[in-house]
């Protein structure tokens, strides 16, 4: 691993940079942009940051912002912009960055992007818009490419520093009124963007704090709550109302929420928080935790502030994780900041298929989290009392690609061994919640929960009045994809509202 550079260093080093980039002819060509060194994302110091919740990654300095933004080619097809679910002019903002005008670059994100403090922080960018990035494709790298993200965080950052962020215009109201169901990126979306037509929302949140996925499923050390805070209250300046601890389907019907309580339009956007277990022996145990029940402990009701909060917390040593996707290494990493002394993930393929953001892999293994791959649980042990005291792993290898194209894990026989452990963590994914499509027959779905639209241009249910759209439609994805039913969804209620 490459020696770690502070802030600081980094920031003298794109100083540098920019001298050379302002001493150029303008405009800059090609070439000249390609010589510019992509620039890495400030970070805290591996052994210090696995022990603490601070943020990780720090974000850019302004010199670095400018030489990042000074990298992209502003090309005349722009397939960044394509490859984005809210599709952001892209181009457009990065070049405000690089001539230093920050606060034209977030008005232009705003233009189409409400969360660009979040989507910056967690959405995978790699596999969107930077992944068509041309500047990427000419290095042959899609870590040469401009890094977009970190480019939106940071003007999303800025804006938050100097004066904060304002709130979008409001037309007069109308009468109408909206119900949104959940708080998470497409609820928020949804509200904000009927909102703005005059409509009057309320949002309802299970949870006795607002932001879904956001808040209870992403650790404060890659997104801190402050920030989800602040673009919740920009919602709240436009006039969005908000009921907590509101469980539709027990609090409230949904179709009450139409018929009796007279809301011309409802989005149901709950996300996928029901988790899936492995159904082997031993998942019963005393110390087996879903990840999502772990995370939200420590994430929703801060069992990691011990000194403030009295959450009940599983005082894990030795952790063991089942997965290898984006939850698996919060789940890990998180387990290191609550005190674990050694944590493991198992996987049953090898690294080339972790379903994880790279950027996510590498920071776990920096911090001292071990990947066991090409292994998988086949029982879990208990001691006398019924706790876990290890686990039975199985050997794998790599067979003939499955329907997706990836390497089918195959058992190797005879290849079984024990392994110490006190705590399962099983981060193998989630299904759709099915309380509210249980207790409304009205709404269809298919076998795994999903709710099914009739029209997905406009995410409309086959429920009269009733939209939906993020997890609950799409199964488990990124916070910008749900962003992009959000928006469908939204636009969708407001032509229906129109007429």
């Amino acid at each position: 691993m490459s020696e770690h550079m502070t802030r600081e260093q980094l920031d003298a080093a794109a100083k540098v940079e920019l001298e050379k980039i302002n001493a150029l002819p303008k405009p800059l060509k090609p070439k000249d942009k390609t010589a510019i060194p992509a620039q890495p994302m400030p970070q805290l110091e591996p052994s210090y940051r696995a022990r603490v919740m601070e943020e990780v990654a720090q974000g850019y300095t302004e010199a670095q912002a400018i030489v990042e933004a000074n990298r992209c080619l502003n090309c005349k097809k722009p397939f960044c912009v394509e490859s984005c679910p809210v599709h952001i002019d892209i181009p457009a903002f990065i070049a405000k960055i690089a001539e230093g005008d920050f606060k034209a670059a977030i008005a232009k994100i705003k233009e189409t992007s409400l969360l660009p403090a979040i989507c910056g922080r967690v959405c995978p960018q790699e596999r969107q818009c930077q992944m068509n990035c041309t500047m990427g494709k000419m290095h042959k790298d899609v870590n040469q490419a401009v890094a977009i993200g970190r480019l939106e965080r940071f003007a999303a950052d800025y804006e938050r520093n100097n004066g904060g962020a304002s709130v979008p215009a409001v037309k007069p109201a109308t009468g109408k009124k909206v119900a949104v169901i959940g708080s998470g990126p497409a609820g928020l979306v949804v509200a904000a963007d009927v909102r703005r037509e005059g409509h009057d929302v309320t949002i309802f949140e299970a949870f006795h704090k607002l932001g879904g996925v956001v808040r209870y499923g992403i650790p404060e050390f890659r997104l801190p709550k402050k920030i989800v805070d602040k673009e919740i209250e920009s919602l709240a300046a436009m006039g969005v109302k908000f009921e907590t601890n509101f469980v539709i389907g027990r609090t409230r019907k949904l179709k009450d929420l139409i018929e009796k309580d007279g809301f011309d339009a409802v989005f149901v956007g709950t996300g996928a928080g029901l988790p899936l277990f492995m159904n082997i022996e031993g998942e019963n145990l005393v110390g087996v935790f879903a990840a999502n029940e772990y995370l939200t402990r420590a994430n929703l009701m801060r069992a990691y502030d011990k000194e403030n909060a009295d959450t009940p917390m599983w005082p894990g040593k030795n952790v063991v994780v089942l997965g290898g996707g984006n939850v698996a290494m919060d789940a890990a990493r998180m387990a290191l900041r609550l005190g674990a002394e050694k944590v493991r993930i198992i996987y049953r393929r090898s690294m080339n298929e972790l379903p994880a953001r790279k950027e996510e892999v590498l920071h776990a293994q920096e911090e001292g989290v071990e990947f066991c791959v090409l292994q998988n649980p086949a029982k879990i042990l208990g001691d006398e009392a019924g706790h876990v005291r290890g686990m039975l792993v199985d050997k794998y290898e790599l067979g003939e690609p499955d329907e997706k194209g990836r390497p089918r894990p195959v058992k190797v026989e005879g290849a079984s061994f024990e392994i110490e452990c006190d705590t399962v963590l099983v981060a193998i994914g989630n299904g759709s919640n099915p309380l509210i499509s249980n207790t409304t027959p009205e709404l269809s779905v298919d076998k795994k929960g999903h709710i099914l639209l009739e029209d997905a241009t406009a995410n409309k249910t086959f429920m009269e009045k009733v939209y939906a759209g993020g997890d609950i439609v799409l199964g488990a994805a990124t916070v910008i994809l749900a962003m992009g039913e959000g928006r469908r969804a939204a636009a969708g209620i407001n032509e229906f509202l129109k007429k």
